[in-house]
């Protein structure tokens, strides 16, 4: 109970997140990257690792720990990793490898508990990684084009990429019969599609559409 609990407040703090861009970028007629998106990031993807661990299921833990690290880039680029406490600062860097050391102990029982877990067949497990993959270099290519302009935002491409690799993840939730990844894979697509129609509709008149 305590473990879908964990997941899904997860779940409504991605949702939240994403409903809150949907509605402020519908507002400004283009897609947005608001401070609230990456304050309720963070949180979130906090308790979708602890979620991912207490599973065992490694294709989770794998999509959450360089997102997770790309969410407080993002709010020091906006100016608001700097206003947190130091002391909560540590601990919210520090959490994420922490849990993985508590939890595997060493490397031989991280690789026996989450690479060869049986509950989870070798190809079904590389299928769960790939499309955790895909979402994760979503943010890695956002920090990338955020990098380069100074700036946080949402382009184009992040959401080619969350398509893609939502695809994916709603097709391994559904094998694993996984409510925790379809809850919050199946509306964000939505989401995804839209803002890549708020990206076409800023950018058409300019002639061009910047991925």
């Amino acid at each position: 109970m305590l473990l879908y609990a964990i997941g899904l407040i997860a779940q409504i703090f991605f949702g939240a997140r994403t409903l809150l861009q949907w509605v402020m970028s519908e507002r400004a007629r283009k897609s947005l990257s608001p401070s609230i998106y990456w304050i309720l990031s963070m949180v979130a993807s906090w308790l979708f690792f602890i979620y991912g661990w207490m599973r065992e299921d490694f294709a989770i833990i794998l999509g959450q720990i360089v997102s997770y690290y790309i969410y407080i880039w993002n709010l020091d680029s906006k100016g608001l990793w700097r206003k947190i406490p130091i002391e909560l600062r540590v601990l919210l860097v520090g959490t994420p490898p922490a849990a993985i050391v508590l939890a595997s102990g060493d490397a031989a029982s991280f690789v026996s508990t989450f690479l060869q877990n049986e509950s989870v067949p070798m190809w079904l497990l590389i299928f769960g990684s790939v499309g955790q993959l895909i979402f994760t270099l979503r943010f890695v290519y956002q920090l990338i084009y955020s990098y380069r302009r100074k700036e946080s935002l949402l382009p184009m491409g992040f959401w080619i990429i969350s398509v893609t690799g939502s695809a994916v993840i709603i097709a391994y939730g559904i094998i694993r019969r996984d409510p925790i990844l379809l809850l919050g894979q199946v509306p964000g697509i939505v989401t995804y599609i839209r803002n890549i129609t708020l990206h076409k509709n800023s950018y058409g008149a300019a002639g061009k559409v910047d991925l």
